[in-house]
């Protein structure tokens, strides 16, 4: 693992996630009745749910709403949920000073372009394996999974190393 990945990850409070494309695989569903699904992957709720007892805030922005992802935010105890917003930054910057917290201690994990703003000022800027080609030359590191299948528990675990909250996460189911 990168060492400057890891130094960017030591003073991280909160982890910022997108959804499709990162806790999916990208793929839109829609049924005949014109609802919407959406597949997530158990790695990636139980990693969000160790960086959370970890002591990391955790939040989604993204730009589609469904009550689906509400449903799963909930489910996780993701704590800050912004459906709806194109504008990431403008999200983060309302989230930083709620929080008073700043860019420095943010982490985000991203695929497409909507999220290269906050990628590329955020304390550590990730991209998933399969993010677009741009995006993954301005991230500070890329996720050896693809988005929906693990990706986001490589981030959360990244976080936790350089913590050093992962080991004893970990000890606790042996």
């Amino acid at each position: 693992m990168h060492d400057n990945l890891l130094q960017r990850g030591k003073e991280i409070k909160l982890a910022v996630f997108d959804v499709d494309g990162v806790l999916t695989d990208g793929k839109l569903y829609f049924l005949v009745d014109g609802s919407e699904f959406k597949t997530f992957n158990t790695l990636d709720g139980h990693g969000i749910k160790m960086l959370i007892k970890s002591g990391v805030r955790t939040a989604i922005i993204t730009g589609r709403t469904t009550a689906v992802v509400e449903r799963r935010a909930k489910n996780l105890g993701i704590q800050h949920l912004y459906q709806g917003r194109e504008d990431k930054l403008v999200v983060l910057d309302e989230l930083l000073s709620e929080l008073g917290l700043d860019y420095s201690q943010v982490a985000y994990l991203g695929d497409d372009l909507p999220d290269l703003p906050a990628i590329r000022r955020v304390g550590l800027g990730m991209a998933v394996a399969n993010a677009d080609a741009f995006v993954r030359e301005h991230a500070h590191g890329i996720t050896q999974a693809r988005g929906g299948e693990g990706a986001a528990r490589e981030f959360c675990e990244l976080i936790m190393r350089a913590q050093g909250t992962l080991e004893a996460a970990q000890a606790a189911y042996l």
